[in-house]
């Protein structure tokens, strides 16, 4: 009979408002816990068989989801490898067992944010034992293919902030001002009128080395300036030292529009002048290094003015030896090294783990997920490339949880128990009416 269903429809929207109230606290519970995701509660109801002289109460079925495709605000933070998500994706991670076990097999998890610090192994990793996993760069510095569909390439990141390293030059620029009233006198005297600059360079073990210039004028020709120097370079790394590793001619411009720019650059020994680029190429006992002399027609690297010689500007690339001292995340999810010589090195590249329905992930403990069918397959991107967002460093993203609305939603969860309570309550009391009638 209809009073017997509307007992069980008050029956089910206890239930039903049971479950709404267990959400509501879960949430509240974690407003503050970083990444949280909220769950919502949805109700749907049940319709039974009626015509049009009686009615039978279906009563309310109810069904949660969690919302993990909405984001919290971000938050910064003074920890470097403090990382969140800004936008679609998630970091891969896994766990510490996992790594320590080494079974070549990594599970892999997902998560939008994590405060990862080096253990005592060197391993990125949480409080809760999740290790952050990215792919490793090739000594070089770049980051070699890999699967986009496996997690095969990818490796847990173990760093040792007391590594100590050195990057070795590869790359001079020079910025030299050579006489011009020196190539206007008939006769050279090197004694006097050669030019020397040694410039210091660092090998591939740290320590430094030099290469030195000479700078050698040639003399005028009947009176007339020749505007022409003879570069001769050795390495104080090769024996003998005085091996030529490079000689160059160069002759520099006197018309009134360009007058002291470079004009021609010929080689004798030693790499070709590339004109576009303004370099040259020597061979050290380091290895090959770039010398930028100056592109034609500017005085950006060698020029010819005056009666003084005057090295305005050389630098280069390169470090001493030198040691970790901090690990930093860009955008785009490469790890660095920096050291405290001022330079850095690429040891990681984190990608972001992409699926078609972020909703459809299965959640786990500390605010981690894992692929499932009803999320779809996953994609490794580049962060800040494709469909996902980009990795922010120095940050941690907020649970997406909105306190004002979960109580609001309390308040009325509250009142719908109640009234659910007291359908309960009426039909007894209307049943018991029913049973005095035999009376």
């Amino acid at each position: 009979m209809t009073i017997s269903s509307s007992l069980n429809a008050g029956v089910m929207g206890l239930n039903a408002n049971a479950a709404r109230l267990s959400t509501i606290s879960d949430n509240i519970a974690n407003s503050n816990t970083f990444g949280y995701k909220r769950v919502e509660t949805d109700f749907h109801s049940l319709v039974t068989s009626s015509n049009g002289s009686t009615y039978s109460a279906g009563g309310v079925r109810v069904s949660t989801q969690r919302m993990i495709d909405q984001s919290g605000s971000l938050i910064g933070s003074n920890n470097s490898t403090d990382l969140a998500v800004r936008g679609n994706g998630f970091l891969p991670v896994t766990t510490k067992p996992e790594v320590t076990v080494d079974n070549g097999d990594l599970s892999m998890m997902l998560t939008t944010t994590g405060s990862f610090r080096t253990d005592a192994e060197g391993f990125l990793k949480t409080e809760t034992g999740l290790v952050l996993l990215g792919v490793p760069a090739n000594p070089d510095g770049s980051i070699p293919a890999f699967a986009r569909d496996s997690v095969a390439n990818l490796e847990p990141i173990q760093v040792n902030l007391s590594a100590i390293s050195s990057e070795p030059t590869t790359e001079i620029k020079l910025g030299i001002n050579l006489p011009a009233t020196v190539t206007e006198q008939a006769v050279i005297d090197p004694s006097t009128d050669y030019e020397r600059q040694k410039i210091e360079y660092y090998n591939n073990l740290g320590s430094t080395q030099d290469i030195t210039i000479e700078f050698r004028p040639s003399p005028a020709v009947a009176g007339v300036a020749s505007n022409e120097w003879t570069l001769v370079m050795t390495d104080s790394a090769t024996i003998p030292s005085s091996t030529v590793i490079g000689e160059y001619t160069v002759t520099f411009n006197d018309t009134q529009t360009a007058g002291g720019s470079l004009a021609s650059v010929t080689t004798v020994t030693g790499g070709a002048y590339d004109p576009g680029t303004g370099m040259v190429e020597v061979t050290t006992a380091s290895g090959p290094i770039r010398i930028s002399i100056g592109e034609l027609d500017t005085t950006n690297g060698l020029s010819q003015f005056g009666n003084s010689f005057r090295p305005t500007n050389i630098s280069k690339n390169g470090s001493g030896t030198g040691t970790m001292i901090l690990i930093e995340v860009d955008e785009n999810g490469y790890v660095y090294g920096r050291y405290d010589t001022g330079t850095s090195r690429t040891l990681y590249q984190i990608p972001l783990v992409a699926v078609s329905n972020r909703n459809g992930l299965e959640a786990q403990d500390y605010q981690t997920y894992q692929v499932t069918k009803e999320s779809g397959t996953y994609y490794l991107w580049d962060a800040a490339d494709g469909p996902t967002g980009e990795i922010v460093g120095y940050s941690r993203e907020q649970s997406s949880t909105d306190v004002a609305k979960e109580l609001t939603d309390l308040i009325q969860t509250q009142r719908a128990y109640t009234s659910n309570a007291k359908v309960i309550q009426t039909v007894d009391e209307m049943l018991q009416e029913t049973t005095n009638i035999k009376r």
